[in-house]
């Protein structure tokens, strides 16, 4: 046995660096300057061209995507075995999401603390963001809801690194290319920078090793035999962090090396923390050179991010284990619970009409500097009225979204976003916008249809067998949401001079709305609310469970099915109007569920009341908080709604 694996842990040596070497050539011979490999290997050790090219960009280019290939991957092995979850790494967990936050923060903001100190935040970042994880998901570190939490912290911070960049252009337009990813080194500075950290952090990973045999037994058994499995855990999360800090403030956040190269060396039949940590370094910087190698073979010229080639292989992988990971447990039979005195309609619905109805006169009458209640003067009624409108009624169907989505998957964090829809449609309309730069923005929608119908359909195909599993369908949700979002990145580069505008959508904003938008928006919801009042019987019925939705003659495959797609149709339809705002359809259904309880047609009427009283007035303190600009409405809800959400994941068991 011992023999067999030596000879398992010979191979993928021995194989892994025959790779990274051919790679590493190939590599020294991409560029705008061109030669070939025998005059690389001949021009390198004199004085001359190829030398000063070599020394001066490509070497430190190629020796950062080693030592970052092999950090993340290390990170990701520890950070896999920390939280017992197959889909952990640095990206799922939100470790890169809040490092690259920080960093924009601090460009803004602070821009010679970043200059001078981009290590330390990107750190602070990631620290936050690993805090936020291991808090809310709790000690006994279920693998979904760990996944489930990792994916709301990227969602909160990417969709606020967003508007950021959208509101502060200027200063952050040197980020996008490194926000998605990019190995490029104009000089050693990063390499002599990162090399120790990264170096250290490996020695630590290594003494780690056995330590962490022992806790994979799990606490009680690592207990019983004297571990100090506080200590062991502590200096293990502060190895993955500093590895993935270290990484995100030389290169930016790369996604998937983390997830993948640790998966493949288990695959291999690579056992034992020590082998696997070796070689998930060695794979995984095989991966990320590759992954550049590949982007500048399909683009010679011009710099692909390094990202969306790790995208482009990862996102599968990410489906492929979150299918397996779901297939795995146990069936969920998740009670999404509600008050036990709920408050009744005829109470409840006057007091939300009223409380919109002030905040609908506000939103009127006040535009940030002065008050006026002429509302049929043309600046007032052809501009600022269809806005509300609008906002009204997009933040009643993304709430009713919620509602469909949170009863079919039986999860309480569910929503389009969650489900990976809202981040295919903006991957779609960028998508759109790259192959048709002259394409005016009405357009959009279209784009963000097809990448929506996408999203369902790889759900669809998916789960089908499986009866449309619960944990199944939110796992593979999360693989889209972030396949989908690192697409956009990649794709918000490409666009180049499109960027502005693209934000604006992709941030989500009812800017520019008029009486054409509020037309279609209504109609839309007069189509789709009737098959999800429909649906609110067969729902009321699956909150019981499978078992005892079956057993009262409910087909169940078809429930989910209708329900998917009523609930998918919906948010693609908000998303075409207003581009991608989260949040409101995770928010929206709790506060209404701790109102009139788990039913779902009251829930139904009192969270579409909740939704777009909430967007109304995302809307309105957006329009005004620093007027004459305007800051996005998803940025406005995120940061209305977050609080809540976070709370609602600390108190949820």
């Amino acid at each position: 046995m011992l023999r067999k694996l030596l000879n398992k842990s010979t191979v993928s040596l021995t194989a892994g660096f025959f790779l990274l070497i051919v790679l590493s050539i190939v590599h020294l011979t991409q560029g705008q300057a061109d030669y070939t490999v025998p005059q690389l290997l001949t021009g390198v050790w004199t004085e001359g061209r190829i030398q000063d090219i070599v020394f001066s960009f490509r070497l430190p280019r190629l020796t950062i995507g080693i030592l970052a290939g092999g950090a993340l991957a290390v990170s990701g092995a520890v950070l896999q075995t920390l939280t017992n979850n197959p889909l952990a790494s640095p990206g799922t967990l939100g470790l890169n999401a809040g490092a690259f936050f920080f960093v924009v923060v601090s460009t803004i903001f602070f821009p010679g603390l970043f200059g001078a100190f981009p290590f330390i935040t990107a750190l602070l970042g990631a620290v936050l963001s690993s805090l936020l994880v291991v808090g809310l998901a709790g000690k006994q570190m279920e693998p979904v809801r760990v996944a489930l939490t990792g994916m709301i912290i990227s969602l909160l911070f990417a969709s606020i690194t967003g508007a950021l960049q959208l509101l502060f252009e200027n200063q952050t337009n040197g980020l996008f290319l490194w926000g998605s990813g990019t190995l490029v080194q104009l000089n050693w500075e990063g390499v002599i920078f990162a090399a120790p950290v990264i170096l250290l952090m490996f020695l630590c990973a290594l003494l780690l090793a056995k330590p962490m045999d022992i806790l994979s037994l799990g606490e009680d058994i690592a207990s019983s035999l004297g571990q100090n499995v506080r200590l062991v855990k502590l200096a293990s999360w502060g190895v993955a962090i500093v590895l993935a800090a270290a990484t995100v403030s030389v290169v930016g956040p790369i996604g998937f090396i983390g997830l993948m190269a640790p998966h493949i060396v288990r695959m291999m039949g690579i056992r034992g923390h020590l082998q696997i940590i070796i070689h998930s370094f060695i794979w995984g910087s095989v991966f990320l050179v590759g992954a550049d190698v590949l982007g500048r073979l399909i683009q010679p010229g011009q710099e692909v991010p390094v990202g969306a080639m790790t995208a482009l292989v990862g996102g599968p992988w990410l489906l492929y284990l979150a299918w397996r990971t779901a297939k795995s447990m146990k069936r969920g039979e998740r009670q999404m619970g509600g008050t036990t005195k709920p408050v009744r309609l005829k109470l409840i619905v006057p007091i939300l009409v009223a409380i919109i109805a002030g905040i609908t006169v506000m939103a009127l009458s006040f535009n940030g500097s002065a008050w006026t209640f002429a509302w049929t003067e043309p600046v007032v009624w052809n501009f600022r009225v269809p806005r509300v409108l609008t906002s009204f009624i997009v933040g009643v169907m993304l709430a009713i979204t919620g509602v469909i989505l949170q009863g079919v998957l039986r999860n309480p964090l569910a929503d389009a976003s969650v489900l990976g829809v809202t981040s295919m449609a903006g991957a779609g309309a960028m998508l759109l916008l790259v192959i048709f730069p002259a394409i005016p923005p009405e357009f959009l929608p279209l784009g963000a249809t097809v990448g929506a119908a996408l999203a369902l359909g790889i759900i669809l195909v998916t789960a089908w067998k499986n009866n449309f599993q619960p944990m199944l369908v939110a796992l593979m949700g999360i693989a889209i949401s972030a396949f989908g979002s690192a697409a956009t990145q990649v794709f918000i580069v490409k666009a180049k001079l499109a960027v502005a505008s693209a934000l604006v959508w992709l941030s989500g904003s009812t800017y520019g709305k008029g009486w054409e938008d509020v037309q279609f928006a209504l109609l839309l919801l007069a189509i789709f609310i009737w098959p999800a009042i429909y649906l609110t019987r067969s729902l009321d019925t699956l909150t019981f469970g499978d078992d005892v939705a079956a057993g009262l003659g409910l087909n169940i495959r078809s429930t989910r099915v209708w329900a998917l797609i009523v609930g998918v149709a919906i948010s693609t339809v908000a998303v075409s109007i207003v581009g991608t705002i989260g949040f409101v359809g995770l928010v929206a259904p709790h506060i209404a569920r701790r109102l009139v309880g788990f039913r779902h047609l009251p829930l139904l009427l009192a969270s579409g009341l909740i939704g777009g009283l909430l967007l109304v007035t995302a809307d309105f303190v957006g329009r005004i908080l620093i007027a004459p600009k305007d800051i996005p409405s998803g940025l406005v809800v995120a940061l209305i709604g977050t609080p809540y959400l976070l709370y609602l994941l600390r108190k949820m068991k």
